[in-house]
């Protein structure tokens, strides 16, 4: 790609497209492409290709039409990654119908409020599990109609609620007519925000969105042929980049899917299926990093090794984006990667990775790095729901550090308050039933982030902090949060970190340690017996930490560094009070669970 394309340009490419319609050439070009997987016992797949996959979609299109969904209307979507949430919402987009994922960790109120706003009518959900849930609130939903239930548990069902095999009769919808029905402005999903700063807001996702996002990032990516390229599906559907990496562009594009229905197997699926994209939140990176790292430290001499290859290919992977590069330089990464990375590589399921991207919250650039120089191609992407995914992403031209430049057909500026703001058809319709928030997020036909950052004079774009998460100290520094905690898990035996300070005198950290590289160390130091709460106590491990966190303090100014801490010895699982779905930091839970440990560190200072 010699040029980025404008605005003009991807919408001249997309004129009245739709993704129903783009499926249908997908699959009328190669109906015998592998579309969708699921794991059948350890070692084998359920696997269906485009034709099979369209014919299921014709199927669900005549079960949901006969079941009384009408063009405009919402369907709720409850399950886990599995290939039947594939069929079912691009049948709902056939029949020009809304599908709206809810997060399956979702209480029965929050059930309630989302499926009361979206003004749902018919539901269809995975098992026993998430239908209780849905009918402890079901007297509070005049409107929702029928429920379809995908693994119906045993016995008679409550009226009202009928297996989902109900909605896939022999019958096939005429495809064709359907999707030469739908219009670019169908609104092809509604994404409900985390809701961390008030009720969940719902972003329309229109059609034209979908198919101009898509063809942006296949501009990014730029290969030749996307068909039957291997993806592995593990976020959550209701989150914007799982929508968009494995659905839409899947549908479209041709990725080859594997639904892995569990985040924390996703390990095992990557030594199995090997994909060729992959995108990860970098919780997903964090978690290798430290893996890899901490099996190494067992064995000072090869870890001593490993890291001097490591410092080496640095230099040859940063003369690389420097367009510098020796002959030299390349035959010694790649002798490194004969004996070394290649080797860890596939031990992790990353070897056949030609596209590897991390977003939904930072990464500090020493991870990204790192992976760069064992040889996987990881970028950053930013952007947001109400972006339809993408902003800026440059996964060819990296620059660690950075989020990269505008994506083609996006112009991205920073305001004068320092505001990210960007235009372009990626942007979102605004917020379903809420033009006052609309109006403030959409000015003049810019999406207003909400976020602080910086661009350099090639284009590239450093995210500073969230606009409404800077810490600002009782003598009115104002500090970003998000630099401190990435620094702080660097720290070899630390998982998770939350900085505190606003309205305080200095900074302090919420640390938290990572199960797995906490209990490698603590076996190399004779301390194997001690469980993860144990060794949050220890006076070794706590010096350990202070040790890293003297270190970090070093990289920032006198007002910014973190001055006490409270180390725990628990597991912040993502879906929580404390970590969003993928991973990022909700403050004020954090602030919510920790009050307790937090004012202690503050304790006879006001």
């Amino acid at each position: 790609m010699t040029s980025r394309a404008s605005i003009a340009d991807i919408d001249a490419a997309v004129s009245g497209s739709t993704a129903p319609r783009l499926f249908l050439e997908l699959t009328d070009a190669d109906p015998s492409t592998p579309a969708l997987h699921s794991m059948k016992g350890d070692d084998d797949w359920n696997a269906w290709t485009l034709g099979e996959m369209r014919s299921m979609v014709a199927r669900a299109a005549v079960g949901l039409t006969e079941a009384g969904v009408k063009p405009g209307q919402r369907i709720l979507l409850m399950m886990r990654n599995r290939p039947d949430f594939h069929w079912y919402d691009v049948a709902a987009q056939f029949i020009r119908a809304t599908p709206v994922s809810i997060y399956n960790s979702s209480s029965p109120e929050e059930i309630q409020y989302l499926a009361e706003h979206a003004e749902a009518e018919v539901a269809i959900v995975e098992d026993a599990g998430f239908l209780e849930r849905l009918l402890k609130v079901r007297g509070d939903l005049p409107a929702l109609r029928r429920i379809f239930v995908i693994e119906p548990p045993e016995g008679n069902l409550p009226e009202g609620v009928e297996p989902a095999e109900a909605l896939l009769g022999p019958d096939e919808a005429d495809l064709g007519a359907l999707a030469a029905a739908t219009h670019p402005d169908d609104i092809a999903t509604l994404i409900y925000t985390s809701g961390t700063t008030g009720p969940p807001k719902g972003v329309m996702i229109s059609q034209y969105n979908v198919v101009y996002t898509v063809e942006l990032l296949r501009q990014c990516i730029d290969w030749d042929d996307f068909r039957g390229k291997r993806a592995v599906s593990y976020l959550p559907m209701a989150h914007i980049a799982e929508r968009m990496m494995s659905h839409y562009q899947a549908m479209i594009l041709g990725y080859s899917v594997y639904c892995c229905p569990d985040p924390n197997q996703l390990t095992a699926y990557l030594g199995k299926v090997h994909p060729q994209i992959m995108f990860g939140v970098p919780r997903v990176y964090e978690k290798v990093y430290a893996g890899v790292n901490a099996a190494l430290a067992a064995d000072a001499e090869r870890k001593q090794k490993f890291d001097e290859a490591i410092a080496a290919a640095l230099e040859i992977k940063a003369a690389e984006r420097d367009g510098t590069i020796t002959q030299e330089q390349r035959d010694t990464w790649e002798f490194l990667d004969a004996v070394a990375f290649s080797n860890v590589r596939a031990l992790v399921g990353i070897d056949a990775v030609e596209i590897a991207v991390t977003g939904a919250a930072p990464i500090p650039a020493t991870i990204l790095e790192w992976f760069n120089a064992i040889g996987v191609p990881l970028s950053e992407i930013y952007g947001m729901s109400e972006s339809s995914g993408p902003m800026t992403w440059s996964p060819h031209a990296n620059k660690p550090g950075s989020v990269g430049q505008a994506v083609p057909g996006c112009e991205v500026e920073i305001a004068e308050d320092g505001e990210v703001i960007c235009r372009g058809g990626n942007v979102f319709q605004g917020y379903y039933k809420e033009p006052e928030k609309t109006a403030e997020t959409l000015v003049d036909g810019w999406l207003h982030s909400g976020d602080i950052g910086v661009m350099d004079d090639e284009g590239y774009v450093r995210i500073v902090d969230r606009k409404k998460e800077l810490i600002i100290t009782s003598g009115g520094k104002n500090i970003s949060p998000a630099n401190l905690e990435g620094a702080l898990k660097m720290i070899p035996i630390i998982g998770q970190a939350a900085a505190i300070g606003d309205n305080r005198k200095f900074c302090s950290a919420i640390l938290v340690l990572d199960p797995e590289a906490a209990l490698v160390w603590a076996k190399n130091h004779g301390k194997e017996s001690l469980s993860l709460p144990e060794l949050a106590v220890d006076p070794d491990v706590i010096a350990e930490v202070q040790a890293g966190v003297d270190e970090i303090n070093q990289q920032f100014a006198q007002v910014e560094q973190i001055k006490k801490f409270v180390l725990l010895g628990e597991e912040w699982m993502p879906d929580s009070d404390v970590l969003t779905p993928t991973s990022k930091l909700k403050r004020r839970g954090v602030l919510a669970r920790y009050g307790d440990e937090i004012e202690s560190m503050y304790a006879g200072l006001d």
